[in-house]
């Protein structure tokens, strides 16, 4: 199994923004599911100028912006090419990360950086920083994060953001499921040699074909352990955040499925679903889920504006926020995971 890691957000916030006891709100602040996060120092400085993430095992750049200036996408992955080959930090196997792993350093406890506190990292930029995953709905853009509030969404190759290396090999993130590789201008190409997400495909490997398991109106998707409503649409209209949370405790009351573990999933349980090589919906090609919808909240509030929260764009995958009080996205409850 490999659950999604907890998120970093440890209080609670309500719909004005302000921070409330945690107890009963249904929030992420609450539960804080997920892989828990080490004890003590999660960063490990090694010799040479390298970070060993205890949590995830990958090895990062101690220097968050090694080439000074923000690239183009295609030239942010050649120039980790040439890192390689003078053997930076004494390694010749760094690679600009998937989006799986740039959003592993996420703190959503946290923000300018929205990375966790006592980090050693050095000259991070409050700004956008590039995956080398392609957005699968417009293959002539890729997937970046922003380091300010942790946004994520994508941008055109030919526009500079910055690159940050890795290296090592997760055993605790899944793969995104990209399998292809594609030109700046959105073109596919072979893979090899391209540094991209689909040719390095790095995390543990799932396969879409058996990954979910459907009992009754529920579906166990068996790579994660959580456990979703098969029918995306509990609430046939778009509600507020504050509605969201009492639609599922509403479903605790009634045991849904004979279960009363529902909850609003935090935002790396709803991105746990997205396959990167899909969208609309950005699922694995053979998912069971039936009447989907096009956003989702989740219960992570956005630290950068507590009166907001995080949401999942299924149609494109993307990783947003929405106005807490707005009635404007939907509800997909999760049960399960809680590690």
């Amino acid at each position: 199994m490999l659950p999604p890691l907890q998120t970093g957000q440890r209080h609670c916030y309500d719909e004005r923004g302000v921070r409330v006891a945690c107890a009963g709100t249904g929030q992420d602040g609450e539960f804080q599911a997920g892989r828990p996060w080490p004890q003590g120092e999660r960063f490990e400085p090694l010799p040479g100028g390298a970070v060993r993430d205890r949590l995830t095992g990958l090895v990062w750049s101690g220097d968050a912006n090694p080439f000074d200036f923000p690239l183009p996408w295609q030239e942010a992955l050649d120039r980790i090419a040439c890192l390689n080959a003078e053997g930076y930090l004494g390694h010749h196997d760094w690679r600009l990360p998937n989006r799986r792993e740039l959003r592993s350093l996420m703190d959503y406890g946290a923000r300018r950086p929205a990375l966790p506190a006592g980090h050693p990292f050095r000259n991070v930029f409050l700004g956008w920083y590039w995956t080398s995953t392609t957005a699968a709905i417009h293959p002539a853009y890729a997937w970046y994060v922003h380091l300010d509030g942790a946004r994520m969404f994508y941008g055109r190759k030919d526009q500079e953001y910055l690159a940050w290396p890795v290296r090592g090999r997760s055993q605790v993130l899944a793969a995104t499921g990209q399998r292809d590789c594609f030109s700046a201008q959105g073109r596919r190409v072979p893979c090899k040699g391209t540094g991209q997400d689909g040719e390095l495909r790095q995390g543990v490997g799932w396969s879409a074909a058996g990954r979910f398991a459907v009992k009754g109106d529920v579906v166990w998707d068996q790579c994660t352990g959580l456990c979703w409503l098969r029918r995306g649409d509990l609430a046939s209209d778009p509600l507020s955040w504050r509605q969201a949370l009492d639609r599922v405790a509403a479903l605790n009351k009634l045991r849904h499925a004979g279960r009363g573990d529902w909850r609003l999933p935090n935002i790396n349980e709803l991105a746990s679903l997205v396959d990167c090589s899909q969208h609309s919906p950005a699922l694995p090609r053979e998912h069971p889920f039936l009447h989907l919808q096009d956003v989702y909240w989740s219960s992570t509030t956005s630290f950068f504006e507590p009166d907001w929260a995080w949401a999942l764009y299924l149609e494109k995958g993307a990783l947003g926020v929405g106005h807490k009080p707005g009635r404007t996205f939907f509800v997909w409850p999760v049960a399960g995971g809680l590690d």
